[in-house]
């Protein structure tokens, strides 16, 4: 009975965030077309109605750790849903995510996302889309933020294996800022697919960064054990055995 109270409270809370996602977009949209603030101002507002609206419909609070940066960094964040997207970005004053070609066409989501910054990329053609990301930062370097990359590319889920990909230190080495690399344990609440959401506490955790100059072995090595540690110790405060999904 619990589980199932809990499924329907988790639809009637994605069809409001939805509409929500329609509301606030319309509302803001003639200051977004002027203003990036008014784009940035419509987003952060949209991330607090979502992590008010959670605690409250299905008892889902949320948490950040660490140290969010404020200069100019580059982000390398563990992807297991959409939520993490919200923290991370909510809790950065200028974040701006590289994001996955097809997000471009998404109604509301995808003009929004171009005019805060974010920059597209065809993962399909995986050399020529670094190449491509690379242009497409330099480009915009003249636009200070925090730039948010997901290192192994997609959603994955707790528990699951995914390697880290090489663009992560390609954008590293190119814009010569720190790398500050972030982990979490939404996943276990906030599944990548599927209605149901977990009650309990989700975090994301900001971690120390790593400075600028390393090579692309060391780096990829310190920043995927680091990420990956740190998410594996967040999911098991939640409940979630890591270890047992992967043998």
């Amino acid at each position: 009975m619990r589980y199932a109270v809990q499924w329907v409270m988790s639809l009637l809370f994605i069809i409001q965030m939805y509409v929500a996602m329609l509301i606030i977009g319309l509302l803001f949209f003639p200051w977004a077309v002027f203003s990036r603030s008014g784009a940035y101002g419509a987003c952060k507002s949209y991330c607090v109605w979502v992590r008010w609206t959670a605690r409250v419909m299905i008892g889902l609070k949320m948490e950040v750790r660490g140290t969010p940066p404020t200069d100019e960094v580059m982000i390398a964040a563990k992807h297991q849903s959409f939520l993490d997207i919200m923290l991370i970005f909510a809790s950065v004053p200028r974040g701006k995510f590289i994001m996955k070609r097809e997000l471009m066409w998404a109604p509301i989501l995808g003009q929004y996302a171009l005019r805060l910054g974010c920059v597209p990329v065809n993962r399909g053609k995986r050399g020529a889309a670094i190449k491509k990301m690379i242009a497409d930062v330099a480009s915009g370097a003249q636009d200070p933020g925090q730039l948010i990359i997901y290192s192994q590319g997609t959603r994955v889920a707790p528990g699951a294996k995914r390697p880290y990909k090489v663009g992560t230190f390609a954008l590293y080495d190119q814009l010569d800022q720190p790398c500050v690399p972030v982990s979490t344990n939404v996943g276990v609440f906030w599944p990548r697919h599927g209605i149901y959401r977990k009650p309990g506490t989700a975090v994301v955790e900001f971690l120390d960064p790593i400075p600028q100059g390393m090579a692309q072995k060391d780096f990829m090595a310190h920043l995927e054990r680091v990420v990956e540690d740190s998410s594996d110790t967040l999911m098991r405060e939640a409940g979630f055995e890591p270890d047992e999904v992967r043998q």
